[in-house]
């Protein structure tokens, strides 16, 4: 019997990633679209993309993961500046979104937006039920680093890199960092997010954040041992205590939330997949879309 395996996605960052590789250096009316006048640069990679990673990694079970509006997430909610500095999405990723969704509904892709948690939240309450229940592997495609705090001995994350696909597992994490993918949060809280918003401990780069962990576990165990830091690491007692603070609210906010209440009741079974190789050349057909595709079943 094969085991069942889990593929998570992340909406918007295949989504975007599709959109703005194809959309460089054009400028919106310069942008694909169809003889309805639908947008479709972005459309056809990520559905190529799906189609590929089911095939390629033996899927069972899909479900695509999306955000709910930046205004509304319960992060921004509580902290006004989370995000604060992101641009508006151009209004052709927005209608590729709107299409994508209807045509993942036809396909029998599940698709999740649980307002007023982010996508992560999902992916994060998703594979951890996954993991918990099934104890098989699961698989998260994207290329947000902040997800790797969820690796385990069942899940994994595909990473997009220089046109090629790495597949990276709890042992690669800990070999390159040194640390549990727990650790992970930690880290983050003190290096912060530019792209986020997210302050972190200013002072605290790159090549201090990793070691204070490796050396202290947490920022909470780092704070206590303030007073009797390493000498290699005193030079940061200062920066340390004044940005305690602006540290504990980093950590809250890169934080994936693995218990999100609605999650906890799906069904695994509603996120069986079976592609029907007809129904999706119709539904290309019918968006007037160029995805080679292949399915193993055509061969039988």
């Amino acid at each position: 019997m094969e085991q069942d395996r889990l593929l998570l996605i992340d909406g918007f960052n295949l989504l975007s990633r599709g959109y703005f590789a194809t959309a460089y250096n054009k400028t919106e009316d310069q942008l694909p679209k169809n003889s309805k006048g639908m947008y479709t640069n972005a459309l056809r990679i990520f559905l190529q993309k799906i189609i590929h990673l089911i095939n390629e990694h033996g899927i069972s079970h899909v479900a695509v993961a999306w955000d709910v509006k930046r205004e509304e997430t319960d992060r921004r909610i509580k902290y006004d500046f989370y995000k604060e500095t992101r641009n508006e999405l151009p209004y052709p990723l927005i209608e590729q979104y709107e299409t994508l969704t209807m045509i993942l509904d036809k396909i029998g892709v599940t698709q999740l937006v649980v307002p007023p948690h982010e996508a992560d939240d999902i992916i994060g309450s998703l594979s951890s039920k996954w993991s918990n229940e099934k104890a098989s592997p699961c698989f998260i495609y994207s290329n947000d680093k902040d997800l790797f705090q969820l690796l385990n001995k069942h899940t994994s994350q595909i990473i997009a890199q220089k046109r090629k696909e790495t597949l990276y597992t709890i042992e690669h994490f800990r070999m390159e960092y040194g640390i549990e993918s727990t650790q992970w949060i930690d880290v983050k809280a003190l290096l912060g997010d530019t792209s986020d918003n997210i302050p972190g401990c200013p002072g605290v780069g790159v090549k201090s954040a990793l070691p204070l962990i490796q050396q202290y576990e947490t920022v909470e165990k780092l704070f206590v041992e303030l007073d009797q830091l390493e000498p290699t690491f005193k030079r940061y007692k200062k920066k340390l205590v004044e940005g305690r603070d602006s540290v504990q609210i980093s950590k809250e906010l890169v934080t994936i939330n693995r218990e999100i209440p609605f999650i906890t009741n799906v069904k695994l079974t509603d996120l069986s997949i079976a592609l029907e190789q007809q129904q999706i050349r119709d539904i290309l057909n019918e968006y007037e879309l160029n995805v080679r595709i292949y399915l193993p079943q055509e061969n039988k």
